[in-house]
Formats: C-alpha cells, structure tokens, sequence
C-alpha cells in the first residue's frame, strides 16, 4: 500500500514522515516528495516463528509518500500542485496532516490555527483537482463524438458518466457518490480520482496533547489520529529501548508508527494472513473480502493459477493448541477452497500444483 502524507504548507508533514519512518528531520531539503518504508506492527509473527525458527521473519510494509505543503494562493503554489499531483494520484490512501499547535517559529498558514478549517480547504483542493481532470476530459470527448469512429459508443457512456461526475464535485461530493456499478468504476478507474481516495486525518498537536484524541468532524474520513509529530520524530530518534520510558511522559502506550499503520489498515480496511515455513514467517496485508485464491496470488502468482487448497488454521486456536502438531491432532486445521474469505490473523498454508 502506497499511501501520501499531504495538507497545507506548514502543518508538520515531515515531522510526521519522520516520526513514523525514523529517518532524520531536514528543514532545509528542497520542496520534493520524500519515500519511506514503514514495517507493519505484528506481535504473532514472533510465536510463529518460535514454533518453525524460520531464516527470517517477514513483516507487512506500507510506503509512505511526504509531499510539500499544497498552496494554491499563489501562482508558484498552484504550478507546484500541478506538478506532484500526478504522483499523489498514485497512491491508495490521502493521510492529511492538519495543524493543531502553537509555535511562534514556525509561521501559521493564513495567520491561523484551525484545523477543521484546513481540512476543509484541502477537501475543496481536491474537487478543484478532480473537476479539473473530469471538465478536460469532457471537452475532449465531446470533440471527438462529433465524427465517427471505433471508441463512439464507450466515449459516449464515458461522457454521460463524466458528465454526472462534474455535477457531483460542483455539489462538493466526491466522485465515488457518481459511481454506482461495477462498470462505471472501470471507466474512470484510469482517472485515479483523488476524491475516490479514502482519506484519514491526522491531528498534529502540541506535547502537552500528545495522548488527546480529538475527532474533526467530517464526512470524508474514514479514520483520524491525533499525534505531536515533533516529539515523536525526537522520540523515534532514540535507540528502542529507550523509547517506552519516553511515550509513557506523554501518556502514550505506543509511538506514531503503530498508530497511524492502525489508521491506514482501518482506512483502507487491511487485514494481515500470515505463513509460516522454515524459510520465512510472514504476514500479508491484504483487503477484507480476500478470497483465498487471491490470498495465493499475492504470496506467489502460480500458487493461484495450481491453487488446490488452503490448510487453515486461526491464529488464536493456534495459539490455544500450542503448535500445529496439536493442532491438526485437534482437528482445528480446516481444508478450505478457492472461494473462503480469509479473515485477519489466518495462518495459512497454500497447496498448489505450481
């Protein structure tokens, strides 16, 4: 999952970036995106590997994407925007970074602290965005309906659609409320519409309200978190062991990185399956409603096309039996088919042809 810290300028979007990916804070790097890679938090990946002592231990990655503050107030701003938006369209999820502290060093955006106002302006961003991508695409298509060709009738139901799209985002509505079968998703699915996007928010705070969650109400979140992204990106700078003693000042239990995986697997709706084998221990993030055949295609392409069976066991009732040995002696070792939908915390071993 590829998922693109964004917001207004100045809300500490690279704080964040560095909080949850540990690489250092740089206030003078140049406005250009900056990549990191996050491990996915999974406490059952070490009794797995107890039970097989595998050669190394696989954890769930997210990349993580920090882009410059979006201002579309001046003509720098707005050309700025244009120009990183085709790499934001290429994520899968739009963390928005909304500013809730006081720093008299660090100029506030309009001369203000309001994040409900933040968020809502960036949501307009995106409908300019989106409105922008759908009213050009509407005027080339009705161009090219004006004579025949081999696309005439696709383009047409493509224009109506587009044309229902634009009335949406003039409502402020996102795009996904014009989307009602399966084939208009295919149409636009090309698009990568911004507005399509899930979205979670993230609440950066002052220290003193590090361990305050506070919702921003809104009707285009699918989750939110509240985090000080300075102390944390501070607090990611230490060694492991001596981050607890830090996080619990704050009244945290866990640092910035568990927090927002959390936000993003619930924003997206991820689950993690897991297997295990003397080679490696390994969990998968995958979407709800996974079958078991796509399970197998996403740890190896052929294990799908031989899929014969999945052996399954929860990863709880593993736990219970102690190891599989009791586990299949138990009879909790179910033998299930292409279509089981897999549920978070499966472990799962693949029999295929391939």
């Amino acid at each position: 999952m590829k998922v693109a810290i964004v917001g207004l300028p100045q809300s500490g979007k690279s704080m964040v970036f560095s909080a949850v990916t540990e690489q250092p804070h740089d206030p003078y790097a140049p406005p250009e995106p900056r990549h990191g890679m996050v491990h996915v938090p999974d406490h059952r990946l070490e009794f797995l590997a107890k039970l097989c002592k595998p050669r190394k231990i696989v954890e769930a990655t997210i990349e993580v994407v920090d882009f410059p503050g979006f201002s579309i107030d001046t003509p720098k701003g707005q050309q700025d925007m244009r120009r990183l938006l085709p790499e934001v369209h290429l994520a899968e999820l739009l963390a928005v970074v909304v500013r809730d502290f006081e720093n008299d060093s660090v100029p506030a955006y309009k001369d203000r602290i309001d994040p409900e106002a933040d968020l809502a302006e960036f949501w307009d961003e995106l409908i300019f965005a989106d409105l922008d991508a759908v009213t050009t695409r509407i005027e080339r298509l009705e161009k090219s309906l004006k004579k025949p060709t081999k696309t005439h009738e696709h383009d047409k139901r493509e224009h109506a659609l587009l044309q229902h799209c634009q009335e949406a985002l003039e409502a402020n509505k996102p795009i996904s409320t014009a989307i009602s079968t399966e084939e208009d998703a295919k149409v636009v699915a090309s698009f990568a519409f911004l507005t399509q996007k899930p979205m979670l928010c993230i609440r950066n705070v002052s220290d003193d309200q590090a361990s305050t969650e506070k919702d921003i109400p809104s009707d285009h979140l699918e989750a939110s978190v509240t985090l000080s992204a300075s102390i944390e990106a501070e607090i990611a700078t230490l060694e492991p062991g001596d981050r607890a003693a830090f996080l619990a000042d704050l009244g945290l239990k866990e640092p910035a990185r568990d927090r927002l995986v959390r936000c993003c697997y619930e924003a997206c709706g991820l689950i993690s399956f897991l297997t295990m084998n003397p080679e490696a221990v390994t969990a998968w993030a995958i979407t709800k409603g996974t079958t078991a055949v796509e399970a197998a295609g996403k740890v190896h392409t052929d294990f799908a096309h031989g899929f014969i069976r999945a052996e399954t066991i929860s990863y709880d009732e593993l736990v219970a039996c102690g190891d599989m040995k009791n586990a299949r002696a138990a009879g909790k070792v179910r033998k299930e088919g292409k279509g089981y939908v897999v549920q978070d915390g499966d472990v799962i071993n693949i029999l295929s042809s391939a």
